[in-house]
């Protein structure tokens, strides 16, 4: 009988797995909630009609279509038997003699779940539909309002979270109210619009170096984006936030909220500690040993957003390189062709702003402006898993670029997935 590999999770860390699988003497069975590999960097084009779902989205059927070692269930992992190795599906059961675990992370609202419905973190497409819908809906609530408080409220966005998502998000809506929309509506200027971007570090991008966080914030008030850093959120509701500030407590009136504060690892990891003896830190991340596997249960693998993993006393941070190299180290240990503890190789790390805006950090080499912005395009569109999309994505962002618009402005209803 052939080592069964059964792979939990269709993100990055888990596609890369499968791949790097395909010449291998081994059954693959790779387990997903749901039907597609969702390219998460561009979820806040989708947040601000830049892009379509479909188009940051492939079937994994699709794109494991000619491994013939693998194959694809559609299935809710509840619960595992690690003693007979056999992962617990809601509707049935999966054996196995690996398991590789890479159900990525969550959004987190530091011990305020209520907020949600208010402020949408952006992890998933019906995350990012919902703050299109939002983000649209309030400039159309706004047309219709006579109440120049009221209006002001509407035409006010708060972004909670300056690390690259948030940077991201508030860049886009920034061009949206003074590009996209300018001459869309006759009651109310788009352009006047506030966005404000909130955060308890001292400067936006704080994980990166102070020099390429100060050009991140200069891109960000010259686009019309008010970063506000050193706060932090204590209430929101539907018609604003409320803050804790150096000076004391403050009000914002806003009724679109957007959340890119924080994630938290995946549930599956309170069932490893259960079922696997897996140790857990305070967020939840399954602590592994250096070759990704729980100590007691070195047949499974911990990888991505859900594992705790350090190097030079650090520990890594949750972002798609990581989980691609740790997949494919997985893949490589199943196959027993290294048996080196893994060692993450940082290429780089890159973040937009917004048009000709970004910042590159290569550690030996840094930079900002049109360059890094035309870096992060190019690295963005060799990535996307299919050539289809990539041509898509290619033809839509040469659009955008020459004339501003962006075609996928549709309000929906928020649990449309279209």
């Amino acid at each position: 009988m052939s080592h069964r590999v059964v792979i939990l999770g269709g993100g990055f860390g888990g596609l890369y797995a499968a791949k790097a699988l395909r010449r291998a003497p081994v059954e693959v069975t790779l387990v997903d909630r749901r039907n597609f590999h969702l390219f998460q960097p561009l979820l806040y084009q989708v947040a601000t009609g830049s892009l379509s779902p479909g188009e940051i989205a492939e079937p994994l059927r699709a794109v494991l279509r000619n491994q013939k070692n693998a194959r694809v269930l559609l299935g809710d992992a509840v619960d595992l038997d690690a003693e007979n190795r056999r992962l617990i599906l809601a509707d049935g059961e999966v054996p196995y003699d690996s398991l590789i675990v890479a159900t990525g992370a969550q959004n987190y609202f530091f011990g305020h779940p209520e907020w949600q419905k208010i402020a949408p973190g952006l992890k998933s497409i019906e995350d990012a539909t919902a703050i299109r819908h939002n983000i649209l809906y309030a400039f159309e609530a706004a047309e219709r309002e006579s109440d120049p408080a009221l209006r002001r409220a509407w035409l006010t966005f708060v972004i909670v979270g300056a690390g690259p998502t948030g940077v991201e998000l508030a860049g886009a809506l920034a061009e949206i109210a003074h590009d996209t929309l300018r001459h869309d509506f006759r009651s109310i200027h788009p352009e006047e619009s506030r966005i404000l971007l909130l955060d308890g570090t001292p400067h936006v991008l704080s994980a990166y170096p102070q020099s390429l966080s100060i050009e991140a914030e200069r891109s960000l008030i010259k686009l019309g984006v008010r970063p506000r850093n050193g706060v932090r959120v204590t209430c929101i509701d539907s018609n604003g936030v409320t803050l804790e500030t150096p000076s004391g407590q403050d009000r914002i009136e806003a009724k679109t909220v957007l959340w890119a504060a924080g994630v938290s690892p995946s549930d599956f990891g309170k069932v490893l500690a259960q079922r696997a003896g897996a140790t857990l830190d305070k967020q939840g991340h399954v602590m592994v040993d250096p070759q990704l596997n729980i100590p007691a249960h070195p047949e499974i693998f911990v990888i991505g957003d859900l594992a705790l993993v350090e190097q030079n006393g650090k520990a890594l941070p949750g972002v798609a390189p990581v989980a691609m190299q740790q997949g494919k180290y997985a893949a490589r240990r199943i196959m027993n062709r290294t048996s080196a503890p893994f060692h993450y190789f940082n290429k780089g790390s890159l973040a937009v702003i917004g048009r000709r805006a970004g910042v590159a950090d290569f550690g030996f080499l840094r930079f900002h402006g049109a360059i890094a912005w035309l870096l992060w395009l190019f690295i963005h569109l060799m990535f996307l898993v299919q050539f289809r999309s990539r041509l898509i994505v290619f033809i839509r962002w040469g659009f955008q670029y020459l004339t501003f618009d962006r075609g996928a402005r549709l309000i929906t209803m928020k649990e449309d997935k279209t």
